[in-house]
């Protein structure tokens, strides 16, 4: 099922997100929210962690008469559970699209992959822009007709460029950053500002061939698999929770070219899945881990 079919499915549906420490009570006072508000669960994923002793929550519902629901009086109400059990929570509309900035530098097949997913209803997301350090990229987003800014990036207009990438974010209203392929470290101060809401694809697994040109060393050492990393973006490069992983098994008997078609392959399955579970509110950090509902 395709993520715009599932949305429009969702249509009158909601979904509370959730983490807190693990104490006796927690799905019975939010089973109890929902009954005490005539609502239905009707997906439910949990997942307790032992080490870290923090107890993971989504629960998707709806009126069981189909009523619609407010959302702010939802929010409002279960302020008091949330605070009874010291939780982190988010709690929306199932079907609300968010809205996507995606950054590329020259490498389109992210960039491709995510239009194309998103404009055959496979993201439900809507995508405010694709912002870049170079013009090279232009023509691929107007042909999806998603406005295309370019901003340069120098060591001495790094700053500058960064407060015109912040205006686009907060004028556009952004919910997501994605860097599909982004060629630039992003400053400490904007990783900060991005917390919890940029994702990053990484060219290999992490750990990795670090330097120029990891899928050529990769395929120097004659590595069995290629593969990619999604995760968010931190202060501390390519070291940030990670979300989704994907690989591909090489051999001898493949080219450096065909190496890198199938990195770039993983790269594109990897990212996708990333925002497409991030999107629908299945993601929850954990330390420097996360923990992705299903």
């Amino acid at each position: 099922m395709t993520a715009t079919a599932e949305a429009a499915r969702s249509a009158g549906q909601y979904v509370l997100m959730l983490s807190c420490p693990d104490t006796p009570g927690i799905v019975y006072a939010v089973a109890g929210f929902l009954v005490d508000r005539q609502c239905t669960i009707v997906q439910s994923q949990q997942f307790d962690d032992p080490d870290s002793r923090t107890f993971f929550m989504r629960v998707q519902f709806a009126h069981a008469e189909g009523e619609a629901l407010s959302v702010p009086d939802l929010r409002r109400d279960f302020t008091q559970v949330a605070s009874r059990f010291g939780m982190t929570w988010r709690l929306g509309d199932a079907a609300a699209r968010q809205r996507v900035l995606i950054m590329v530098s020259k490498f389109g097949h992210c960039l491709n992959d995510l239009l194309y997913r998103n404009s055959v209803g496979e993201l439900n997301i809507d995508i405010a822009g694709v912002v870049s350090n170079h013009p090279d990229l232009a023509m691929l987003a107007d042909n999806y007709s998603v406005p295309f800014t370019h901003i340069p990036v120098t060591p001495d207009t790094k700053p500058e460029a960064e407060a015109r990438l912040m205006e686009i974010v907060e004028t556009e209203k952004v919910d997501l950053v994605v860097l599909a392929r982004y060629m630039q470290i992003l400053s400490e101060d904007l990783c900060k500002r991005l917390e919890g809401r940029a994702i990053n694809i990484h060219h290999s697994m992490l750990p990795s061939f670090k330097g120029a040109r990891p899928y050529q060393q990769a395929y120097d050492r004659g590595v069995k698999v290629v593969g990619a990393t999604a995760h968010y973006v931190t202060a501390d490069l390519d070291e940030g929770p990670i979300i989704e992983q994907q690989i591909m098994r090489v051999d001898h008997s493949i080219s450096a070219d065909e190496f890198v078609a199938r990195g770039r392959e993983t790269e594109c399955r990897a990212l996708a899945r990333a925002v497409r579970w991030h999107t629908e509110n299945r993601v929850a950090l954990n330390g420097h881990k996360t923990v992705v509902l299903h």
